[in-house]
């Protein structure tokens, strides 16, 4: 792999209901999600800024996606504060699994949550 490469070039997060799941990530990190249908799925996307201008993602409701909270681990961009995010999830519709915890003063904190589909999630703030 290139040593300038990110890890991760793009990523997606199961849902069963487009509207629900948009709605639930556009109040909890107080964003606007574009939306589209493409080969059969229904996708959102976030907003290629809040990831820091280098990878990108969204939301799938298709055939090949089903959400878990057993799945792969996503940290989403929770700068500057992630209690600010964190402290939406549950009236969004979702519930914090893990409160805000410091990994330590050069990585910072991260937190864990299930989204509105069932699917474990967790964020990511230096502060």
């Amino acid at each position: 792999m290139d040593a300038s490469a990110n890890a991760l070039n793009w990523f997606e997060i199961s849902v069963s209901d487009i509207a629900r799941a948009k709605k639930f990530y556009e109040e909890v990190f107080s964003i606007t999600m574009e939306e589209t249908e493409m080969m059969g799925m229904k996708m959102a996307f976030f907003p290629y800024d809040m990831m820091g201008g280098k990878v990108g993602g969204g939301l799938v409701e298709g055939p090949y996606h089903k959400p878990s909270a057993d799945g792969a681990k996503i940290y989403l961009n929770g700068n500057p504060d992630l209690d600010i995010a964190l402290g939406k999830v549950e009236a969004a519709g979702g519930k914090v699994t893990m409160p805000k915890m410091k990994i330590s003063d050069d990585i910072g904190y991260m937190a864990n949550f299930i989204d509105s589909e069932g699917n474990g999630m967790a964020l990511h703030s230096n502060g």
